[in-house]
């Protein structure tokens, strides 16, 4: 993933022809014989999740993306993310992302709350006063109440969703990225949070 300059300053994302590929092994022992073999036989099937995806996505836009289980719609944002890279085509990444791909995914549970929100900001790369600015906004909008003090081990899924979600947006990305993290909050913080 880059930066490159041919692309539109109010262009976040670009993908063209954009695949990925999963090999499949029938057995375990399949990976380890096709690795050590003297003539590179192949022992797996690919399993293609993507293939030849194009789009591209503007600051501002708000997108979503919608299919059957299996179609692909985590792969793409993990792509997105750098979590995977592609097999196939280009993809062009501008400005910092903040992701909720998997709830807890960056949250360490022997930490509080308040602890998991100033170890989040400085993974993406906020300072201690500036994680302080924005600590009472993140509280007030997670409302989670005196759990923010308390082992994050000891939340439920939708107070885990609630404080990941909080600090997310109030770190201020250029792009947010959320895989059905949100599903597990109640009725209200779900309104909350789409309402921004």
């Amino acid at each position: 993933m880059s930066e490159p300059a041919q692309l539109p300053s109010k262009m976040l994302i670009e993908a063209k022809g954009l695949g990925k590929a999963y090999r499949l092994f029938a057995r375990p022992l399949d990976r380890l014989k096709e690795s050590l073999h003297p003539f590179g036989k192949s022992y797996h099937t690919d399993f293609h999740a993507l293939r030849g995806v194009d789009f591209a996505i503007r600051r501002g836009e708000a997108v979503a993306i919608i299919g059957r289980n299996g179609s692909g719609k985590s792969t793409l944002l993990k792509l997105v993310t750098g979590i995977l890279g592609p097999t196939t085509g280009e993809l062009h990444v501008r400005g910092r992302i903040a992701a909720l791909l998997e709830l807890g995914a960056g949250f360490n549970p022997e930490y509080t709350g308040v602890e998991n929100v100033y170890l989040n900001g400085t993974i993406h790369g906020l300072s201690r006063a500036e994680v302080d600015a924005r600590l009472g906004a993140i509280l007030d909008f997670a409302d989670i109440g005196d759990f923010a003090q308390r082992a994050c081990k000891s939340y439920s899924s939708g107070m885990f969703a609630r404080l990941a979600f909080a600090a997310m947006i109030h770190f201020e990305p250029d792009i947010l990225i959320v895989d059905e993290a949100l599903a597990v909050g109640d009725v209200f913080f779900q309104r909350s949070a789409t309402a921004g």
